[in-house]
């Protein structure tokens, strides 16, 4: 018998363990969870950590790349974490087109783009630029969704825009947008001047 059937149960009443579990429920200390929510909640969990390790090394790339320095394993982790995350965000229940979506395959294409010139086109000449720009473009949109994220999930945010369309969250994005231009004009024009040094 689940929880809810005991908790709506008229006929009978309720032994002490089925009590208590009534209890932690209406009061919120407990909600009944299924096999399917519990892998579901689980592999949430695994796509936001991805996208967390994906966007705190990219950070660490960018300011690399501003500095002159190639950082490989940073690269490689922060390329292949936010591909990660945006295919496993293709895995969750379809519930039709949504930005997130669209953000996703836009994010694949450009990171498409990035390990073409770092992988066959061995940055060399404009493909240095190239992917540089691809790589802080991936950057951006992993941290435009981390925003959108933020304003739907912490109360104090979603107070401030509960649509997503109010000006707090668009004030937000275009202040990101702002960091990540200049970020990623001094990424490019140091990195494609700099002799090419490793860390």
């Amino acid at each position: 018998m689940r929880i809810g059937d005991v908790c709506e149960a008229k006929s009978a009443w309720p032994s002490r363990t089925n009590w208590w579990l009534c209890f932690r429920r209406e009061s919120g200390a407990e909600a009944p969870h299924s096999k399917g929510e519990t892998v579901l909640a689980a592999y949430t969990a695994f796509h936001v950590l991805l996208s967390l390790i994906g966007i705190g090394t990219g950070f660490i790339v960018i300011f690399g790349l501003i500095a002159g320095r190639w950082l490989g394993l940073w690269t490689s982790i922060f390329l292949w974490t936010t591909i990660l995350t945006s295919v496993t965000g293709f895995f969750f229940p379809f519930k039709g087109i949504t930005p997130g979506i669209v953000l996703g395959i836009i994010s694949l294409v450009v990171l498409a783009v990035s390990l073409f010139a770092l992988y066959s086109k061995k940055m060399a000449g404009g493909w240095r630029t190239t992917f540089v720009i691809t790589a802080v473009i991936a950057e951006w949109l992993n941290f435009f969704v981390l925003i959108a994220q933020l304003f739907e999930k912490v109360p104090a945010l979603h107070t401030l825009a509960p649509t997503n369309t109010e000006p707090p969250f668009k004030i937000a994005q275009l202040v990101a947008l702002i960091v990540f231009v200049v970020l990623g004009f001094l990424a490019a024009k140091n990195f494609r001047q700099a002799q090419l040094q490793t860390a």
